[in-house]
């Protein structure tokens, strides 16, 4: 039995509907779904009495929930108490985390990573990622958040995977087709973020493989501003799928980008080598309970 399973279980409980715990949790609803129906089958009974859209508790879910709360808070005041045994009653932590998916990926962790370490100070620079790697191999900073794939400089942990959305004004030609790759974008203007964000990179790489030479109407430091410019007419820009259904305009269509190696693959980078303090394997750990993705890189190191 996974904590991680108990703590959907609980949280859809807890928020009255598997939507509102996807929420709670920073996980899709068909993660939560799963979760759920993963505990009941490990134990051999229904948990949840779904009716319409809501769900209520079962007798047997009635006493998991009692007992998975317990659990729960027995496991936090272990991490608790080993947190204090390694020191994590002070201390920093140098973050550094770029503006293209942090609100969502990120500050929901650094609430959590304050409530659980008041001690620890934590240091934030907000950059794009070629800028926080940069700061990374100079030692000025912990950890960053950055894209891959990422250089042999570095170890990192996964964060979170998301396919690229084209998001296309409403006339355009492609609007309301399911899916589109960059050959078919070709002829488009490309609005694109100021030079320092990793999703350039990724973009650019695909140009070039694809033998395609983009032409660049507008550069912005600003999600919603390349929004607006693409409600406008005034060309197409990309986004990752969670951030681009975030941001939904009425004179925006957004079209999956079905190009190979365009996924935006979030992560969690530090100086290959280099040493990593209670701190920062303490948030590295975190992501990991958080958003449940982890690479081997990280095994041997956080």
């Amino acid at each position: 039995m996974e904590l991680r399973t108990l703590r959907a279980f609980v949280e859809v409980v807890r928020q009255g509907g598997f939507s509102q715990a996807a929420k709670a949790v920073f996980a899709t609803q068909s993660t939560v779904s799963k979760a759920v129906r993963q505990l009941e089958d490990e134990l051999g009974v229904p948990l949840l009495d779904r009716v319409a859209h809501r769900s209520r508790l079962t007798a047997a879910g009635e006493i998991v929930y009692r007992r998975a709360i317990t659990m729960l808070a027995e496991r936090d005041d272990l991490v608790a108490e080993l947190g204090e045994l390694r020191g994590l009653k002070r201390g920093s932590l140098r973050l550094g985390l770029p503006p293209l998916g942090s609100d969502t990926l990120f500050a929901p962790l650094f609430a959590l990573y304050r409530s659980r370490y008041p001690g620890i100070e934590i240091h934030l620079s907000e950059h794009g990622s070629a800028r926080l790697e940069e700061m990374v191999l100079a030692g000025d900073m912990d950890l960053a958040g950055s894209l891959l794939p990422i250089s042999d400089d570095f170890e990192w942990q996964s964060v979170h995977e998301e396919p690229l959305m084209a998001l296309l004004p409403a006339a355009h030609p492609l609007a309301g087709a399911s899916s589109c790759d960059l050959k078919a974008l070709a002829e488009s203007p490309f609005l694109l973020f100021e030079d320092g964000f990793a999703l350039n990179k990724v973009l650019r790489e695909a140009w070039q493989r694809r033998g395609v030479t983009p032409t660049i109407a507008a550069r912005s430091g600003q999600i919603d501003f390349l929004v607006g410019l693409v409600a406008a007419g005034l060309g197409v820009a990309f986004l990752p799928r969670m951030i681009a259904e975030q941001r939904a305009h009425p004179g925006v269509a957004t079209v999956l980008l079905d190009e190979p190696g365009t996924a935006w693959h979030m992560a969690l980078v530090w100086r290959r080598g280099g040493y990593l303090s209670h701190a920062a394997r303490a948030w590295l750990a975190l992501s990991r309970e958080v958003h449940g993705e982890r690479s081997d890189q990280t095994l041997a190191s956080a």
